[in-house]
């Protein structure tokens, strides 16, 4: 079994599923958000609608076989720790900036934590499968 195929395959799916669910998740959120009540807000539910984006593109990364998809989903998983980073750092010391929450808020309070969570098992495992996969190059 190719590095590609494990990344999709055992963790790697309940990893993308929760990837696909957060992605649903966010998205829904977002849209209403904007549709609704978008003065607001407008900086935390553009946030809200970038980090669905984020989780989109991790998820059909994560799922693809190849390189040039594992790279994406680094990429993706990545952007996603950051923002969750930036996002929970600034929400905890100055909550003023965000009058409501994104996905990202205090490190995904409103979410368990798991989007905090979430981005270091997807580099944790993008890590375990990347070797096969470059040996397989």
């Amino acid at each position: 079994m190719s590095a590609a195929t494990r990344r999709s395959s055992g963790p790697g799916r309940l990893l993308i599923a929760v990837y696909a669910v957060f992605a649903l998740a966010a998205s829904a959120r977002a849209a209403v958000q904007i549709a609704t009540k978008f003065d607001e807000a407008p900086v935390a539910y553009l946030l809200s609608a970038f980090a669905a984006v984020v989780y989109i593109v991790a998820t059909v990364a994560l799922a693809r076989p190849g390189v040039a998809a594992r790279r994406v989903a680094l990429t993706a998983v990545t952007v996603e720790l950051v923002g969750v980073l930036t996002v929970g750092t600034v929400t905890a010391f100055d909550p003023g900036d965000f009058p409501d929450d994104t996905v990202w808020s205090l490190y995904g309070r409103g979410y368990g934590f798991v989007p905090l969570v979430l981005p270091i098992l997807g580099l944790l495992w993008l890590r375990r499968t990347r070797d096969s996969e470059d040996a397989g190059r």
